[in-house]
């Protein structure tokens, strides 16, 4: 499929090492708003990890704690990400979010597993600790990284979602990001962070 991408979209520079195939990827992204979806199809494209871990807030630009009118909007948003995470040949991780309906998230869900914030999942040897908030994993021990997302804190051993794309390479566990597109952080309602 090829994909008309608007210009702000195609001036992102995709590093050389993740469009080899020399080692295998997992992919983190967490808190997407629904604008950045067709950025998110071409990385997958381009990048074709082998593993995708989201961190919840899958639409985040619908808040829905605060706007649960918006649910059917909300449905409709997140049946699109879905189709683009699991037309991937990735095995596919969902850690719900604050902002996320469960039962909508089980009901539209094919092939993905829906993890709870906490969790220690296992992929090819390295252990990664999954949670929407830093406060989820921050205390988990004995794990290579702990995965999440929902506010711009670090923690030790911490990779932050919010901030930037991640992949982790495997087995070297070499950690490379992507800066999400310009504007990202006005659709998850976040003011301007510098320097991000």
């Amino acid at each position: 499929m090829r994909l008309n991408l608007p210009n702000f979209l195609r001036r992102q520079k995709i590093p050389d090492i993740l469009l080899r195939r020399d080692e295998k990827k997992i992919m983190h992204i967490s808190d997407t708003p629904d604008n950045i979806y067709v950025f998110l199809l071409n990385l997958i494209e381009k990048t074709k990890p082998d593993y995708i871990i989201h961190t919840g807030d899958l639409v985040d630009n619908i808040k829905l704690e605060r706007r649960p009118e918006l649910r059917e909007r909300y449905e409709k948003s997140l049946i699109e990400l879905l189709h683009i995470l699991e037309n991937s040949k990735a095995e596919v991780y969902i850690v719900p979010g604050n902002e996320d309906d469960v039962s909508i998230l089980r009901k539209r869900t094919a092939r993905s597993k829906i993890v709870p914030p906490g969790t220690i999942i296992e992929i090819e040897g390295v252990k990664l600790a999954v949670g929407h908030r830093y406060s989820d994993v921050a205390e988990i021990n004995n794990v290579d990284f702990r995965l999440y997302g929902h506010n711009f804190r670090l923690i030790p051993k911490g990779i932050n979602g919010v901030l930037r794309i991640n992949f982790i390479l495997l087995p070297s566990k070499r950690v490379v990001g992507i800066k999400y597109p310009d504007g990202t952080n006005f659709e998850r309602g976040y003011r301007l962070m510098r320097g991000m």
